[in-house]
Order: C-alpha cells, then sequence, then structure tokens
C-alpha cells in the first residue's frame, strides 16, 4: 500500500511539472511569435496612444506566408495607416511606435505640415498639431518640410501622430522591414503616472499608492489600430 501511495504521489507531481512545462513553453511561445506587451514610453503618438498605455502588439500577423494557412490567418505584409512596433534602426535593441505612412517604392514629400504621397496629399484624421507655426523650409529640422524622398524597396516611412513631437522617418530614415515586430491592436492598461519616477522601484511605488486613482479606465481595451488605410 505504501508503494502504490508512494508511486500516486510521484505521478501526480510528474503531472503538474507536465503541466507547469507545457504553459512555459506555451507562454514563450506566444511572446516570441504571437504577442509582445509594449508600455507607450511618450506622447509621441498622442492622441491616439497616450503616454502610460500599455498595449498589446500582433507579432503574427506579419509572419511569413504559408500557402497552408493562406485564407486560414491573416498573415499580411505591413499596410499604410497600421500602428507598429518596431526595432530602432539606429538603436536596435530598443523599441519604437509609429504609423506607416509610405510603402516601398512610394515617394513622400510633406510641405506645410501636409504629407503627399506620389503626388496625392493623405488624409490623416488621426494627426495631433501642437504647434500652430509652420517651420521655415529652410530648417535644418525637416519638420513641416521634407522630400521629396522615394521609399526604398523593403523599407517604411513611419511617423508619430503628435507630428509636431515625434522622432521619425523625417529625422533617421526608413524602417526595414525585418525590423518590425508587430502591429499594435489594443490598450490593456493605461496609468498616469505623477511626476517621472527616480526609477523602476519608485515607478513601481507610484503603481502601488495610485493604481486605481491613476489608471485610465476608459481606455481599458481601447482599439489602437482604426483601420485608417488608404490606398494599397
Amino acid at each position: 500500500m505504501a508503494a502504490a501511495a508512494e508511486s500516486d504521489r510521484k505521478s501526480s507531481i510528474r503531472e503538474y511539472y507536465e503541466a507547469l512545462l507545457i504553459a512555459i513553453i506555451f507562454v514563450n511561445f506566444a511572446r516570441i511569435f504571437a504577442f509582445q506587451a509594449f508600455k507607450i514610453p511618450t506622447g509621441s503618438m498622442e492622441d491616439n496612444l497616450l503616454t502610460g498605455d500599455h498595449i498589446l502588439v500582433n507579432k503574427f500577423i506579419y509572419g511569413p506566408q504559408m500557402p497552408v494557412l493562406n485564407g486560414l490567418v491573416p498573415l499580411r505584409e505591413p499596410r499604410r495607416g497600421d500602428v507598429v512596433v518596431f526595432r530602432y534602426p539606429e538603436q536596435p535593441q530598443v523599441d519604437f511606435v509609429k504609423r506607416v505612412v509610405a510603402l516601398p517604392g512610394e515617394t513622400v514629400l510633406i510641405r506645410d505640415k501636409r504629407v503627399l504621397i506620389d503626388g496625392k496629399e493623405l488624409p490623416e484624421p488621426y494627426v495631433l498639431f501642437t504647434d500652430e507655426r509652420t517651420q521655415h523650409p529652410s530648417s535644418p529640422f525637416h519638420r513641416d518640410h521634407f522630400g521629396p524622398y522615394k521609399v526604398g524597396a523593403g523599407e517604411y516611412f513611419v511617423m508619430g501622430d503628435n507630428r509636431d513631437n515625434s522622432h521619425d522617418s523625417r529625422f533617421w530614415g526608413t524602417v526595414p522591414r525585418a525590423m518590425i515586430k508587430g502591429r499594435a491592436f489594443v490598450v490593456y492598461w493605461s496609468f498616469r503616472l505623477k511626476g517621472q519616477p527616480a526609477g523602476r522601484l519608485d515607478e513601481l511605488r507610484m503603481v502601488l499608492t495610485d493604481f486605481f486613482s491613476n489608471t485610465r479606465w476608459g481606455r481599458t481595451f481601447f482599439v489602437v489600430d482604426r483601420e485608417y488605410h488608404y490606398g494599397k
């Protein structure tokens, strides 16, 4: 009897261990290939994404095209209007979030804050302008006047929705397709920090202290990408 009880106990431990191992494998698979959590650190995407928004990124949507999966899962290339998370070309260990404005082979021209793609003005209902002044065309900063610039093959021209306060393709160039991680699609939590935390522990203290009062409850499950797709 004792031997049978010991065998049952070992069998139960093995089952729990196997279940835990499968769960860990599944979570890591989802994190690597399907979804990634990302925190918005700046206001460059306001008013669509706010500082302190925590979003989920669909990493699977831009996965490799496989004939066996065609029609079963929505795999595709990035489109104009997609809000994407990517590795910053000048510092690949850092992730950025911006909106795709121009696709490979297209020509971008910015004049007086207006964006033209292949000579046609791009309607941008999502854009926020915080500075009514228009930069002089001779300015070296390219904020309000840029191009014409032809996007190379396998490259994407991205810009922040907060157009007057965004460090984007106007300043450092295009994003290679291989550096795009995925498409932002939903805010799962949004928290308004009071001031600038001194470090991770200080930020954790702020969250624990003000979780209920500073959580933006109305932004929970806010859909990030509203399908602003024009043309291709």
